[in-house]
């Protein structure tokens, strides 16, 4: 029993071995008030929580929160150069939510998410994709054009996927917040810890490209 104990506490610290000789990537977090945390304390956001979770496993991040509330793909756009500083190694784009909750013309979506990815790619910035759904009140057509958006984009620029952000919290009322959009505290570490596979292999990408 005490060798088990051992042996899982060693495993839960052992960091990859592309995190021991670099320093800490700098991650930008662009999307919208899933991200940004509304409704909830700043040590709460999805970013905060995410680099906390890479840190206890040895990974350094100097992690940047460029949620903004309401923001639709279109707006993450127009704002890029602002929220992506120079000097940025990765961004993890989570937009695409308010497109969806308003209907927005899944073309405008995709064109907009498609000049984000391409301008970072131009940049040399590396992007991970979160991808999302559209809600169900809109019928299958506009689901059908809306949900592809993510998955072509990421064959079409060659970028990590997770499929959808709110997988395991979407729906579940004890996760959400009264408004049954924004995920609660408990909510946010579902996600942390769902997403974390994914984020750990883009960060091994990042690491082994700036060697």
């Amino acid at each position: 029993m005490h060798i088990a104990v051992l042996m899982f506490a060693l495993m839960t610290v052992v960091k990859p071995a592309w995190a021991e000789a670099t320093k800490p990537a700098k991650l930008v977090v662009l999307g919208d008030s899933l991200s940004a945390g509304l409704g909830l304390p700043g040590q709460e956001a999805f970013p905060t929580k995410l680099q906390k979770a890479l840190q206890a496993k040895g990974i350094a991040v100097d992690m940047t929160n460029a949620g903004v509330s309401g923001d639709t793909a279109s707006g993450g756009r127009d704002r890029l150069d602002w929220s992506v500083p120079d000097g940025t190694d990765g961004v993890i784009i989570e937009l695409g939510a308010n497109d969806a909750l308003r209907g927005i013309d899944p073309d405008l979506t995709r064109t907009a998410l498609s000049d984000i990815v391409a301008r970072l790619k131009a940049r040399k910035i590396a992007v991970m994709l979160c991808g999302m759904l559209a809600p169900p009140n809109y019928g299958a057509d506009y689901a059908a054009r809306f949900n592809s958006i993510y998955p072509d984009l990421s064959k079409k620029f060659d970028v990590p996927l997770y499929p959808f952000f709110l997988d395991g919290v979407a729906a579940d009322a004890k996760l959400n917040q009264a408004d049954g959009i924004h995920p609660t505290a408990a909510g946010v570490d579902i996600i942390v810890g769902n997403i974390m596979p994914t984020v750990e292999a883009f960060l091994g990408t990042i690491a082994e490209q700036r060697r």
